[in-house]
C-alpha cells in the first residue's frame, strides 16, 4: 500500500512555540488514520501541515508525493470547526455547493455534474432537506454535517476531517462516522 503522507523529522509550531517535535511518520492510503492526543498536543497543526495551509519549521513533508502546498488541491480538508456570523444569509445548498470551487472557481457556472455531485453529498450527510435553511438555523451536529458534505463535494483523493465527532449529537456522529468509513474504500 502506497503512502500518502510521508514526514521525516517534521517540526511544527507559531512564533516561538514548538507545537510537533521533530516526529518521522508514513499513512498509508486507502487507510483510516485517526491522529489522537490531549488538548493543545499538536493534532490540529498537524493537519494544516499536511494541508499546506501552515509552513513545517523544519524536516520534511510529502503528501501525495508532492509538497504540501502542491497537493493541497487534490485535499478536502474539513476544520473542527466554523464560526458563521449571525446573519450571514447562505443556506445549506450554497454551502456545500462552495466544495465545487476549487475544480470551477469562484464564477464558472456550475454543469448538471456539479449540482448532481452537491445534491449527493448532502443526501450522503443527511442534509438534503434542510437545503434551503441557513447555516445560522442549524444546531451544531447539523452544522457539522454540512461541512462534511461540503468535503466530500470537493474533488479530493485525501480526506482531512479535523475532530469531526467531538461535541456531536448521536445522529450526527453516527451519520459522519458512516461516510468516513465509506470514504476509506474510495
Amino acid at each position: 500500500m502506497r503512502a500518502v503522507i510521508d514526514a521525516a523529522g517534521l517540526t511544527l509550531g507559531y512564533g516561538n512555540r514548538t507545537a510537533v517535535a521533530a516526529s518521522d511518520f508514513t499513512i498509508p492510503g486507502a487507510a483510516i488514520t485517526a491522529i489522537i492526543g490531549p488538548n493543545g498536543s499538536g493534532k490540529s497543526t498537524l493537519l494544516h501541515a499536511i494541508a499546506g495551509v501552515l509552513a513545517p519549521r523544519s524536516g520534511r513533508l510529502t503528501v501525495l508525493g508532492q509538497p504540501p502546498h502542491e497537493a493541497s488541491p487534490r485535499l478536502s480538508y474539513v476544520l473542527q470547526s466554523l464560526a458563521v456570523p449571525t446573519g450571514t444569509p447562505i443556506t445549506v445548498r450554497e454551502t456545500v455547493g462552495m466544495g465545487r470551487y476549487p475544480t470551477l472557481g469562484m464564477w464558472r457556472r456550475r454543469r448538471a455534474t456539479d449540482r448532481d455531485r452537491v445534491t449527493a453529498a448532502m443526501r450522503q450527510l443527511d442534509v438534503a432537506d434542510l437545503h434551503r435553511r441557513h447555516l445560522t438555523e442549524l444546531s451544531g451536529g447539523q452544522r457539522q454535517r454540512v461541512y462534511v458534505a461540503q468535503g466530500l463535494a470537493q474533488d479530493h483523493e485525501l480526506l482531512l476531517l479535523d475532530e469531526p465527532l467531538t461535541g456531536l449529537d448521536l445522529v450526527s456522529a453516527r451519520t459522519i462516522d458512516r461516510i468516513i468509513h465509506h470514504e476509506r474504500g474510495c
